[in-house]
């Protein structure tokens, strides 16, 4: 039985390929907070412009392919969130509607209709940095990027930056609560 334990280990995580495990994971990190710290900047501009703020950033293969922050009250729009509008905007560069090997990164945890969305798009990967407990719906409350039921599953990596993220969000309705915004 012993013997049968240390063939489970060895399919899981082989010793030896730990240390490229470990540096591939990492290396993933940085590119992953690297371009949160993009899609940061664009929440703090929605923010600046009286939005929530909320950013997203989509990347390809190739690099940035679109980045937007939260624009509903700007726009009159209730759809034109940071990750309906970079997807808007990346569809139209690539012209296409579907958006396959791409990452969205974003500020804070997605709703249903920009789940959805991302659904639609064929989008591959979904970085978020602070969960959203009332609304969220990769994770938190809904998740639908990973439904079975649905024709495309999306991968998910949450909390990247989460605390930046959450305290941009935090001041700003503290800001709104206390009549600054």
């Amino acid at each position: 039985m012993q013997k049968k334990d240390m063939n489970v280990r060895k399919m899981i995580a082989p010793p030896s390929d730990l240390p490229q495990m470990e540096a591939a994971l990492l290396h993933q990190e940085a590119i992953d907070e690297h371009w949160m710290v993009f899609a940061l900047q664009q929440a703090q501009e929605a923010a600046g412009q009286g939005e929530v703020p909320v950013g997203a950033v989509l990347v390809g293969k190739n690099g940035l392919l679109a980045s937007a922050g939260n624009s509903p009250i700007r726009l009159t729009d209730p759809s034109a969130h940071a990750e309906i509008l970079a997807i808007r905007m990346a569809a139209l560069l690539v012209h296409n509607y579907r958006l396959p090997e791409t990452t969205l990164y974003v500020t804070l945890e997605p709703c249903i209709m920009c789940m959805g969305a991302l659904v639609q798009a064929r989008i591959s990967r979904l970085v978020y940095g602070a969960a959203d407990p009332k609304t969220g719906a990769a994770i938190s409350v809904y998740s639908i990027g990973r439904d079975q039921r649905l024709n495309h599953m999306i991968a998910v990596t949450g909390g990247v930056l989460a605390k930046q993220c959450g305290e941009l969000l935090k001041n700003f309705f503290r800001e709104k609560r206390n009549g600054k915004g």
